[in-house]
């Protein structure tokens, strides 16, 4: 709606009167305003583009910008110190101490943004710190009712209250990933703390647990498998995509995923005991394979790193497999599935060695579909380096192994997935 307006002389003027004035350009159109859920995507892409600090830029543009850009810069929490964990719980208790329970919403902001913590990055420099760290884990996810992934560093052990009260929480439903999760078996006839927080999570999809590793002197002695009383009931986990478990040979939580039902599994990375006594991890592998894509073999370095034999039936097991990666010592044979061919397409080793590439050339008329040949531990050589020290050593046989299988259509790429240039 535009109003007229009136041009009026001086007062001085030896005639009176009034004039309009005539616009010389059309009146601006006002501009539609965007749904919240427009902007709220438009934000998005800018964390994605630009990260955070532009989003926090856009905190003192106006209003309606403050309350669509905090909950997108709370939904994933990242700390490398634990002074700025403690700052964080402490921030989302008061919020919380200060909500009126009669408001719509039944759980305080900002703790209901949170999605994600990442703690990864924390590592704890004085054994004071521990109890520090628990505590105030166990003060802050009860006031994050929508958390869906939470990762921790491997070195922080969580105990058993902090399993209990993650279970125990509202919104342990919602959880869809827990990395990093440090594992000590107990031992004990009852069911872990880390099994039962299992059983209140059926919706995770990435699970990643990280055990202590074998003792040498539990392999001189006869190691007994562990035994699930008459009353197990299997775990529920109809989504579980991805499961790591590194460096567990035998445990009560190992034998409950054994013996529970894992339909969507789809990715599984596993260190070999195969040569261990009643260890289960062959086992494992032999009874979830079916369904898999991608069948990782793994063993995290440590001093001395103690490597042990996979399972020569991998692939006689895993009909659907894409991706293998092996760990040493290499197999000497594979054996393949009654069929003629299997349709793995990459297949990854740690480095490539004369006697591994005998295996391999016997193995090639029954993959047909195999594109693919990577050392996850090497890298090519930069651009400039002479022409001997390319053929040396580890990089004088990946260039061999690359020039026959290219033959075969085959490329061979290094531990960053490149091709030599």
């Amino acid at each position: 709606m535009t109003s007229t307006v009136l041009l009026r002389p001086r007062p001085y003027a030896q005639s009176a009167g009034s004039f309009f004035l005539v616009a010389l350009l059309p009146s601006p159109k006002a501009l539609p305003s965007l749904p919240s859920e427009l902007w709220a995507v438009i934000f998005e892409s800018v964390s994605i583009q630009s990260g955070f600090p532009a989003l926090w830029s856009l905190l003192t543009v106006c209003r309606k910008f403050k309350d669509l850009v905090l909950p997108l810069l709370y939904a994933r929490v990242q700390f490398s110190k634990i002074v700025g964990l403690e700052n964080f719980a402490t921030r989302l208790h008061a919020a919380d101490q200060r909500w009126d329970s009669i408001c719509r919403i039944p759980w305080s902001a900002p703790g209901r943004w949170v999605q994600s913590l990442d703690l990864s990055r924390v590592a704890l420099v004085e054994r004071s710190q521990t109890l520090l760290f628990d505590s105030l884990l166990v003060k802050l996810l009860p006031l994050l009712p929508f958390l869906a992934r939470f990762s921790i560093n491997p070195v922080l052990l969580l105990s058993r209250r902090l399993m209990e009260v993650l279970g125990d929480r509202q919104g342990a439903v919602n959880i869809r990933a827990l990395e990093g999760i440090s594992y000590v078996p107990s031992g004990s006839p009852k069911e872990e703390p880390l099994t039962q927080l299992l059983r209140r999570c059926p919706n995770i999809e990435e699970l990643e647990i990280i055990g202590q590793g074998l003792d040498p002197t539990e392999m001189e002695i006869q190691i007994g498998e562990p035994s699930q009383p008459d009353s197990f009931v299997p775990l529920n986990l109809p989504f579980l995509r991805t499961l790591t478990i590194l460096s567990v040979h035998s445990s009560s939580l190992l034998l409950s995923l054994l013996l529970s039902p894992l339909p969507s599994l789809q990715k599984l990375t596993i260190t070999p005991f195969d040569d261990v006594p009643a260890a289960l991890s062959s086992q494992f592998i032999a009874r979830h394979s079916a369904p898999l894509r991608s069948l990782l073999l793994f063993t995290p370095k440590s001093w001395p790193t103690r490597l042990h034999t996979s399972p020569q039936t991998l692939l006689s097991t895993a009909p659907t497999l894409r991706h293998l990666s092996l760990e040493k010592p290499l197999p000497s044979h594979l054996i393949f599935p009654p069929e003629d061919s299997h349709p793995l397409q990459l297949l990854s080793i740690p480095r490539p060695d004369a006697n591994f590439w005998v295996v391999l050339e016997r193995m090639l008329p029954r993959l047909p579909g195999l594109r693919a040949v990577r050392a996850r531990d090497v890298r090519w050589l930069r651009k400039g380096m002479g022409l001997r020290a390319q053929e040396a050593g580890v990089q004088g046989e990946m260039r061999e192994w690359r020039r026959r299988l290219l033959r075969r259509g085959i490329r061979v790429l290094d531990a960053e997935w490149k091709e030599c240039e």
